[in-house]
């Protein structure tokens, strides 16, 4: 029992840093994560190496290739559209759930999880953009008693973070997402959840749309921009 919560210890934290890589472009699309070396990088067998692998695989961060072993996933479309039909479902139900059950507290830490983004944008610290839209996100559905819905959108989020990281990266993108955050704040605040619900949707439709585009410039697919929204 020890030695596989020590594993299970050793792999969380494996996952962090490999995340935090990866996210930061330190591993860029492409590069082979070798269990090995990352073994001897980390002072590690190579168990808990394998089994971090297989978390961030889960995450999309990574592919788990045969006769090639892990690599970094590159920018996708397909993903993108997919976690954000997904977040287009579940998101609004969530808010419409838990809206009318915030109290006085809960508004507290959305204003607080607002505030430091707010700070990070004006810091231009791209380390925090993608966490911290999590918690505001998530800080406003956090009365709706469901948790596998929750748990499912935190981990949509999560998956999205590396998108959010792309799509904050000009000035506009960030006034603009700082500026939607707040108007959905004074919405619930306001007990005006439909048009809160409707709002949060076109928030998402809109930071899709911003990063079909940049991927598919990227890609090279520029006129396929169009199709790759999707509907």
């Amino acid at each position: 029992m020890a030695s596989s919560l020590k594993h299970r210890t050793l792999s969380s934290a494996i996952v962090e840093q490999l995340r935090q890589s990866i996210l930061d472009g330190t591993h860029e699309a492409g590069t082979q994560l070798r269990q090995d070396f990352l073994a001897e990088q980390y002072g590690v067998s190579r168990i808990p190496v394998r089994e971090a692998l297989f978390q961030l695989e889960a995450e999309g961060l990574v592919r788990i290739i045969p006769h090639k072993g892990a690599v970094v996933s590159g920018l996708s479309l397909e993903e993108i559209n997919d976690v954000f039909d997904l977040r287009l479902m579940l998101e609004p139900r969530l808010l419409a759930q838990s809206g009318p059950r915030l109290a006085a507290k809960d508004f507290e830490r959305v204003d607080e999880v607002h505030a430091a983004f707010s700070a990070a944008i004006a810091a231009r610290d791209t380390s925090q953009f993608g966490v911290l839209n999590a918690r505001f996100h998530l800080s406003l559905y956090a009365r709706a008693e469901l948790p596998r819905t929750e748990g499912i959108v935190a981990g949509l989020l999560q998956v999205s973070e590396r998108y959010t990281r792309l799509q904050l990266a000009t000035l506009p993108a960030m006034r603009r997402a700082e500026s939607d955050h707040a108007h959905l704040r004074t919405l619930c605040r306001e007990g005006a959840f439909a048009e809160a619900c409707d709002f949060l949707r076109d928030h998402i439709e809109a930071v899709r749309g911003d990063l079909v585009r940049m991927v598919a410039e990227k890609l090279g697919m520029v006129g396929e921009t169009a199709a790759a929204a999707g509907p």
